[in-house]
């Protein structure tokens, strides 16, 4: 299938110099309802989630993915690390009405994971013209609940995991080897449980600590401390606002355990939840085949 990549200005003035969006198209935007593929972190890059443009293979559904301003192909700005005042919700959702303009696209369906299922909840709410259907792939309801059941998860891990993860918390080594050592014993059972690491999501990952500029201004230093500007942010109270047919998606060990994505199917009018048993927060590389048929054929519904 042909791609096209390229970049979109965006202009920030705050950002104190030009900024682009990357953005990679695959299929053809005039030949049917584009899906806009909103990734995680915040901060790490779409690669991971590159998987996910088969629909345009086996669904012609044309696939758009982009890089989110601060990360990946689009333009980096690691003076602005610590300005929680520049990285805001806001930020990111005016950037991706600026790629809907851009490309001119008039109707289309959103797919946001994680960080990025934040995103694609707070455009719904807005219920903008051109949303058709809205796909919250392993999305947090709210930041409160997703702390708690990191926080469960974690203690589900080896006592001697837990005991580092704590000792290097108590001591502020978020940096040190033994910190990354024990969130990585975290990422395997939780995160992405397939073995060896994907190349997608190593890549990804490659790319988050060359600049964690985004990500630990957001967020902060780790899944079980989030300190950064999404602290408190909650959209439960708004889910009813959201108007578009809906596919919730979280794995068995996922994350995004059932208690945070619970909120959305109470309270959406229009919703489906589909649960995969063998993933963990990736099923679009954990279960790759059996995603792609739940996606395609709630998008072809």
């Amino acid at each position: 299938m042909a791609t096209l990549s390229g970049h979109l200005d965006f202009d920030r003035p705050t950002a104190g110099k030009p900024c682009a969006t990357w953005y990679e198209i695959h299929g053809d935007l005039s030949a049917a309802r584009p899906l806009i593929v909103l990734h995680g972190g915040p901060g790490i890059p779409h690669y991971y989630l590159g998987p996910i443009a088969r629909l345009a293979t086996t669904h012609q559904i044309p696939v758009v993915l982009y890089d989110q301003l601060g990360c990946g192909n689009s333009t980096h700005l690691p003076e602005k690390n610590g300005d929680a005042a520049f990285w805001t919700i806001q930020l990111f959702l005016d950037e991706l009405d600026n790629l809907i303009r851009g490309l001119g696209i008039t109707e289309y369906d959103l797919l946001g994971h994680s960080w990025g299922a934040i995103l694609a909840s707070e455009h719904a709410v807005c219920q903008p013209p051109g949303l058709r259907r809205l796909i919250l792939f392993s999305p947090p309801s709210s930041m409160k609940l997703w702390v708690e059941a990191a926080n469960w998860l974690r203690h589900q891990l080896p006592r001697d995991v837990q005991d580092s993860l704590s000792r290097c918390e108590e001591n502020g080594d978020y940096e040190s080897e033994e910190y990354h050592a024990s969130v990585d014993e975290f990422y395997k059972r939780f995160l992405c449980r397939t073995q060896p690491t994907p190349a997608e999501l190593a890549a990804s990952f490659e790319a988050l600590g060359k600049d964690t500029t985004v990500y630990m201004t957001m967020n902060g230093p780790s899944e079980f401390n989030v300190t950064g500007v999404i602290k408190d942010w909650t959209i439960i109270d708004r889910v009813h606002l959201i108007a578009r047919p809906t596919l919730l998606i979280n794995g068995y060990y996922d994350e995004a355990q059932n208690s945070v994505v619970q909120p959305y199917f109470d309270n959406l009018k229009d919703v489906t939840w589909v649960k995969f048993a063998e993933s963990s927060h990736m099923a679009c590389l954990e279960e790759r085949d059996r995603f792609i048929r739940v996606v395609g054929q709630f998008l072809k519904a």
